[in-house]
This record gives structure tokens, C-alpha cells and sequence, in this order.
């Protein structure tokens, strides 16, 4: 005779549901990539000092962008707490879910982004500092406002969303170069697949949230598919700045195409499958296109780094 033993799940500790909230408000995992990208910013910015890439002033240029980047995040969901609540895969946010108030939100929102610009404009100089407040002003004003109005939402996005890099540059350079602007144009072209296969995926509860990105409110994919192949092939082209501005060797061009066309294939079987956005086998494709979206930008950088040139 066997007894079945069931076991109850162990409660959170205040402590652990507060993290957990913070993390959410502060989109943790979008955080860590914006980070790493003001990393490698920092790392090229610092090459061209002739000075190494690990000191201090990159640790206080990645908290800086940290916080300002936590922030942003805090108060966009702050604005979007009613949009979060209409959509299942948000609606257990700290906001909209009541476990975080909307002026705890925002007034850590508010600490987060002006302090974390402050102490850019201190602890390294004030253009990153002055840039940084900018481009969370940008996502805030235009971009999150957007998203409720017109599918333009996603280019308008693109712009603070490819801020990252530059943040980092300037932050060891002090000014703004060709090397700045070469980080800017390769994550504004990837964000484009990458946006677009996330509003692929949950173009439900983006209606359900009345998020007018193109996803959302076309019905056969059409307009969707040739933007994701349009910016996918000019990623290419963008991708090889860096080796013809000597940031990076031939290791590395050899690399950014590889990938770009790996990245383009994702792009084309997803574009050029012609069924419903709906249909299952659609969105197995848009994960894959995802994925590999996630696995790209890292990898690129990673060996954009490796193989850079002093």
C-alpha cells in the first residue's frame, strides 16, 4: 500500500517577493542586455584612449547605464500598468497584479533614472549623463505613447532602444565618434526582427492591449514578413562597419556574415511561410527567429571584442 506524500509549496519571504517585483519592474533580463552592450561601447571607446577596458570607469559607466536603464523600465511600466493588466503574459506584473503601488513604482522609477544619469555626468562625463536622461526621456515621451497610436511605435523605439553602445563610447571617449554611431546602426537594425517576432508571437495580447505594433493589427503577416527580411539584409552591410573603421580584424567580418545570413534565413522562413500569423507552425517560427535574435547580438559583440584592433 503507497501513500502519496504531497508537499506544499514553501512561501515566498517578503525579502524574496521583493526582489522577484524589482526584478519585474525593472525588466532585469532587457537590463543585463542593455549592460553588456554599454560594455562593449566602452571597450572599443577605451581602445581608441589606448587604456584598458577593465578599470573602474567602466564599472561606474555600466551601474550608471544600469540604473538609468531600471529606471526607464520602472516608470514605462508604470505608464502601461492598465496595458499590462489586459495582457496574459504581464498581467502578474508587480503593478498591475496590486502586489507593488503605482507611486512606490514611480517614485523608484524616478530615484533610478535620475540618479543613475547624475551619476554618469559625475563618475564619468556629462554628455553620457546628458544622453542617457535624453534617450530615457525619448522611450518614455515618444515611444511608450506611441505604441498605443501608430505601428511607426517600433522605429520611433528603435532609436533609444540602439542607445546603449553610444552610452558606453561616450562614456570612455567623452564626445561622439564614427565608432558610436557604427554601435548605434547595428542594434537599431537588429531590434526590428527581434520586436517583430516577439509582436509576432503575442499579437493577441497586444490587441488585447490595443499595442498598434504592425503585428498587432495586420492580418496575413505580409507587411510584418518584409520589414524582418528588409532590416535583416541591411544588418549585414552595417554589421561590417566596424572592420572597415578598424575596430575589428577579418576574424570578425567573417563572423558578422556568417551570422547575418543565419540571421536572415530565421527572417525568410518565417516571412516567406504564408500562413496565418495565428497558425502554429507560424509561431514556431517567430520563437525560432527569436532565438536566434537573442543568441546574435551577444555573439556579435563577443567577437566584435575578441577580435578588436588596437
Amino acid at each position: 500500500m503507497s501513500v502519496a506524500v504531497h508537499m506544499s509549496p514553501i512561501p515566498r519571504s517578503r525579502i524574496q517577493t521583493w526582489l522577484h517585483d524589482y526584478t519585474e519592474l525593472t525588466k532585469m533580463r532587457v537590463t543585463t542586455l542593455i549592460v553588456m552592450t554599454a560594455w562593449c561601447g566602452f571597450y572599443f571607446g577605451a581602445l581608441k584612449n589606448g587604456v584598458s577596458s577593465l578599470s573602474w570607469s567602466l564599472l561606474h559607466a555600466l551601474l550608471g547605464v544600469g540604473l538609468v536603464s531600471a529606471g526607464t523600465a520602472a516608470l514605462n511600466e508604470v505608464m502601461e500598468y492598465d496595458v499590462d493588466a489586459r495582457m496574459r503574459r504581464t498581467a502578474d506584473r508587480p503593478l498591475p497584479s496590486g502586489r507593488m503601488s503605482l507611486l512606490h513604482g514611480t517614485i523608484a522609477g524616478v530615484l533610478l533614472t535620475v540618479g543613475g544619469a547624475f551619476y554618469l555626468a559625475m563618475a564619468a562625463n556629462a554628455l553620457t549623463g546628458l544622453l542617457a536622461l535624453a534617450t530615457a526621456f525619448v522611450y518614455l515621451a515618444a515611444y511608450t505613447p506611441l505604441k498605443r497610436v501608430h505601428p511607426i511605435c517600433t522605429f520611433v523605439g528603435a532609436i533609444p532602444g540602439a542607445m546603449p553602445g553610444v552610452l558606453g563610447w561616450v562614456a570612455a571617449r567623452g564626445r561622439l565618434e564614427w565608432g558610436a554611431l557604427v554601435m548605434f546602426a547595428i542594434v537599431f537594425f537588429w531590434q526590428f526582427p527581434h520586436f517583430y517576432s516577439i509582436a509576432w508571437l503575442y499579437r493577441d495580447d497586444y490587441a488585447a492591449g490595443n499595442i498598434r505594433m504592425l503585428p498587432a493589427i495586420e492580418q496575413d503577416g505580409r507587411g510584418t514578413g518584409r520589414r524582418i527580411l528588409l532590416y535583416s539584409l541591411g544588418l549585414i552591410p552595417v554589421s561590417l562597419a566596424p572592420t572597415f573603421l578598424g575596430m575589428s580584424g577579418t576574424t570578425y567580418a567573417i563572423g558578422a556574415i556568417v551570422m547575418g545570413i543565419a540571421y536572415c534565413y530565421f527572417g525568410a522562413r518565417l516571412a516567406q511561410l504564408g500562413l496565418p500569423m495565428s497558425a502554429p507552425p507560424s509561431k514556431q517560427r517567430a520563437r525560432q527567429l527569436l532565438r536566434a535574435s537573442i543568441i546574435y547580438l551577444p555573439l556579435l559583440f563577443a567577437l566584435m571584442m575578441i577580435n578588436g584592433v588596437k
